[in-house]
């Protein structure tokens, strides 16, 4: 509590300094992984890189592609031609130009970045003149601009002064001048980042694009814990809450002074297994691993009462789904359907798999990520004892619990996955297919298993030009998935933002505060 007065009273005298000046005061119970635009993909590293970094793309209220760095474009083939905007400048007042975009992608295409598998895709970048860059594919892509709208465009003259050329190794700890720097030609300039203690962003007076609302200062506090967010809320020493606990909307919604604004996020909330080591880690069972039976994830799938989790633990606050790609546009009605809630069968399929006495395991959850994930942790651990499967919740701080999984060391573990993307195509490549080094491919398979039917349906699709035989071979590859039961799906998220009522906000499906369309009265 004493680092967000700090940082309140602070934000207070930069504003009182600037004419018509309005610091948004924002705290949330994470904190961005890093400033490093392409080191983690990750909801709040990712929406302070949108903030100070542009797209060739990007997207308006509804999600829709449109314009962004990139004035037009044309596609002949393999090949997509992009225009560039004229007249833009980074931060350090130094002009954006191709070789910003040329280097930008292939930077994102280095194995230490988490979004090489979108980076990839979109072709090889080529400058063709000052605000003209091509890109040649190797094979088809269907949702080339999709991808475009997820690769931020850095400085290359500032990333070689500050030899920043590569991604940083989060998962290693490497620290570099990225970690807490950044450059970019986007609505706000990194003032400062203080890693779990306080972000502050300013206004970038020379952004080419459209200033909807009236912040001119951004300080951004991590408050892990519920009660001191709601307190601060409440109290008026924050003005917005990104994730306010379940338990406390009810008080909310009727506290004078206080607004609460809903909307369903594009993201779905699962359950991994390691299915690859021959021995489970963090487990009694020796000499074999029980995930590598699909049996056992049935019978762990069948143990959970997603009804109960909903009703208890999220208290309303969520949508059940048989679903794993984020949006249901993305999805089939088959790939909907749950299994459905059943002790006896979970017992009996554990038996069939010879562990009719259960087991142990370790899971592995976050405790600042998503909402009420150590709790819904907790909560499943309890329906599983119920099957005798006796499990270790381990819940940690994200910029912990990420560098973990990375590492593959976990054998049951929570993940989340959406943003703004509702082709199914952005989970099945990276999620769901089998971990290719190479292509980047199955980098968030952490249970890295592999399954050549579920890959040749997932390639093929990211290929298809036509459609309907696409929307075809999506359906048949998350029934492939579904049937194995590689992961345990639970629900889609619904994203409360609660914000003192003279602050007005957009509230996207990706869960991304727009800092330039956020107005406070």
């Amino acid at each position: 509590m004493k680092r967000l007065f700090v940082a309140v009273a602070t934000s207070a005298l930069l504003a009182a300094n600037g004419v018509g000046a309005k610091t948004l005061r924002w705290a949330s119970q994470g904190d961005p992984q890093t400033a490093d635009p392409y080191s983690q993909n990750e909801l709040l590293t990712n929406l302070f890189a949108q903030q100070v970094h542009d797209t060739l793309v990007t997207r308006d209220k509804s999600l829709r592609i449109v314009p962004g760095l990139a004035t037009s474009w044309t596609q002949n083939g393999l090949t997509w031609r992009f225009t560039l905007r004229k007249g833009v400048t980074f931060h350090d007042g130094t002009p954006f130009t191709a070789d910003d975009v040329v280097f930008s992608y292939e930077r994102a295409s280095h194995t230490n970045s988490q979004i090489r598998q979108y980076a990839g895709p979109v072709g090889k970048p080529r400058k063709i003149d000052e605000h003209t860059v091509e890109f040649v594919q190797e094979k088809p892509n269907p949702i080339t601009l999709e991808h475009a709208a997820a690769i931020f465009i850095m400085s290359k003259a500032w990333a070689e002064k500050h030899k920043v050329e590569r991604p940083l190794d989060f998962k290693n700890r490497e620290e570099t001048h990225a970690a807490r720097n950044a450059m970019g030609t986007g609505p706000f300039v990194l003032v400062s980042r203080e890693p779990g203690v306080k972000t502050v962003l300013k206004k970038n007076p020379n952004w080419w694009g459209k200033f909807e609302g009236n912040v001119t200062e951004i300080v951004y506090t991590p408050v892990g814990s519920d009660a001191t967010r709601m307190a601060a809320l409440l109290s008026g020493q924050v003005d917005f809450i990104l994730d306010p606990p379940p338990q406390d909307l009810v008080r909310l919604r009727s506290t004078n002074g206080v607004k609460v604004v809903d909307g369903m996020e594009n993201r779905i909330i699962f359950f991994g297994f390691d299915q690859q080591r021959d021995e489970l880690l963090y487990s009694n069972v020796k000499g074999k691993n029980p995930f590598k039976d699909l049996r056992v994830r049935q019978a762990f799938y069948h143990a959970i009462d997603i009804e109960a989790l909903k009703m208890r633990t999220m208290r309303g606050a969520s949508v059940p789904s048989g679903g794993i790609t984020p949006s249901i546009l993305g999805s089939t009605p088959d790939a909907e359907k749950r299994m459905p809630f059943d002790l006896k069968r979970a017992k009996q399929l554990l038996a069939d798999a010879g562990y009719p006495g259960g087991f142990e395991v370790g899971l592995d959850c976050p405790n600042n990520r998503y909402i009420n994930d150590e709790e819904i942790c907790l909560a499943v651990a309890a329906m599983l004892a119920k099957i005798d499967i006796k499990v270790k919740v381990t819940a940690m701080p994200r910029a912990t619990y990420f560098p973990k999984l990375e590492k593959f060391d976990t054998s049951f573990y929570m993940l989340g996955w959406g943003g703004a993307v509702t082709d199914a195509q952005t989970t099945l490549s990276p999620v769901l297919h089998s971990p290719d080094a190479k292509t980047g491919n199955g980098t968030f398979n952490y249970g890295k298993y592999t399954n050549s039917k579920l890959d040749a349906l997932i390639d093929a699709a990211a290929v298809e030009l036509n459609a309907d035989k696409r929307k075809e071979m999506i359906a048949q590859a998350l029934a492939e998935h579904n049937a194995q039961v590689h992961h345990v799906p639970l629900h889609r998220q619904v994203i409360p933002w609660a914000m003192k009522s003279n602050v007005n906000v957009i509230h996207r499906a990706d869960n991304w505060v727009m800092g330039e369309w956020v107005r406070i009265d």
